[in-house]
């Protein structure tokens, strides 16, 4: 299969884009120090990118569409599990990489949620729109656990998936924050509660 050097190129500034801001912020990462680590002109820059924010927006869309493809499959899977089982599973990922990383998080949206949200509309709105795809893709896997009688009839399954996604979002920010993985352990062990009542 042949090489495209366009692609390939675009690519290789995002991957190293987002590398930078999982160390230091989108505003910590300058353009100088982005396109000396990239090894690219500054003109190379500007034939993908038309502005750094608009970088950031194709950053960003870049790690939603990846990351949607990673929960297509832990939530598609057929495993033979109980659908509950796979929003525990996700969230216990959560937990393990914080712990294998530290303080260093692998996870683009959670570096850059409270960043970007005031500093770009475009920035915000992209990140929005991922945020969404997560969020059906829990919403989904709850309403499978309620029709499988995992969870009360009148289980909301969208507003329950907006809950737990915020748990996430929320903890892996503390964990950030206290350098410790106990913001995300407990806000697992709050999830696990929500499913405990289950049918035997």
């Amino acid at each position: 299969m042949m090489k495209n050097p366009e692609r390939d190129t675009r690519e290789h500034i995002l991957i190293t884009g987002e590398q930078l801001c999982l160390q230091k912020g989108f505003t910590g990462m300058g353009l100088s120090e982005l396109l000396k680590t990239a090894g690219v002109p500054k003109g190379s820059f500007y034939h993908y990118f038309p502005s750094k924010e608009a970088f950031g927006v194709s950053m960003l869309e870049r790690y939603y569409t990846q990351y949607d493809d990673r929960l297509a499959t832990l939530f598609g899977c057929d495993c033979g599990d109980a659908p509950h089982m796979r929003v525990i599973r996700w969230f216990e990922n959560a937990v393990e990489q914080f712990q294998l990383q530290t303080n260093v998080t692998g996870c683009l949206a959670v570096k850059l949620s409270a960043e970007v949200c005031d500093l770009s509309e475009s920035m915000r709105t992209s990140m929005e729109a991922g945020s969404r795809k997560v969020v059906e893709h829990l919403a989904k896997a709850i309403e499978q656990a309620k029709q499988s009688g995992f969870l009360m009839p009148d289980t909301e399954s969208h507003s329950l998936a907006q809950v737990i996604y915020s748990l996430w979002l929320g903890a892996n920010l503390q964990a950030k924050t206290s350098r410790s993985a106990a913001p995300l352990e407990n806000a697992l062990a709050h999830v696990k509660r929500i499913f405990a009542n289950i049918p035997a």
